[in-house]
Order: structure tokens, then sequence, then C-alpha cells
């Protein structure tokens, strides 16, 4: 399983890259193996602002549909469009090609709410032992 040493997670399996007053926003390795074949997506519409914790995205796998939580508050500046006709990059890339979306922060503050990568994995460990 990867977990990128430059990334925040969330309790829902959701990533964040920052850069500067931006976010780049998907859904973990973890999150896309348990899913199974992703089959579609529906994005963030641009302009959309959206809400820390509350959902901003849909994923459909073979196995089941998962909203996807944000793990910032701000606005959507960009969506990965590719995820529209190929939402197996999810599957094939989830740190790199298969992001959802990049977002304008709205407050820096909420990242402090964000597990760092160790955490993160204590937090998968700790979760699959249950």
């Amino acid at each position: 399983m990867l977990i990128p040493d430059n990334l925040f997670y969330t309790k829902d399996h959701e990533w964040v890259k920052i850069d500067g007053d931006n976010a780049i926003i998907g859904i973990t390795d973890f999150a896309q193996s348990l899913l199974g074949d992703v089959t579609f997506i529906d994005l963030p519409k641009i302009g959309l602002i959206i809400k820390q914790t509350k959902p901003c995205a849909t994923v459909e796998s073979v196995k089941a549909a998962s909203d996807v939580y944000a793990p910032l508050s701000g606005e959507v500046l960009k969506t990965n469009n590719e995820l529209t006709s190929h939402p197996e990059l999810v599957n094939k890339s989830p740190y790199e090609s298969g992001w959802f979306a990049v977002i304008k922060m709205a407050d820096e503050t909420e990242k402090n709410l964000l597990m760092a990568p160790a955490q993160y994995k204590a937090y998968i460990e700790s979760s699959q032992k249950k």
C-alpha cells in the first residue's frame, strides 16, 4: 500500500497535496483497493464551495458507490476531466493521474485536522485489526 510522504490524509481515506493557497485532492491507494475497479466518478463542479468533512464527489465501483469527503474547505478551481472517460486512473495511479480536484483553500488551519503519513499508516493498521 502506497502512502506518499508529501501528502496529508483523512480518516475517510482522502489525500491532500498542499501547494501554496491551493490543494489537490483525491482518494488514497487504500481506498481504491477497497473499492475495487472504479467505473464512474462524479466530480465537483468548478466554482463550487466545498466544506471540510462534507461530501464533494462520488466514486462508483464494481463493489459500491461511495461519497468522497472534502479534506479541506475551499472553492473548486479545477477538476480532473480525464476521470470522466477514464475512471480506472484512480485504480492505476491514485496520487498522480487519479487526482480529483484542485481547490483554493478557505482556511489553512484546517490542515491541522489532517493526518501526517505515519499517522495515516497507523490508523489503517489499527482499523484492520478490528
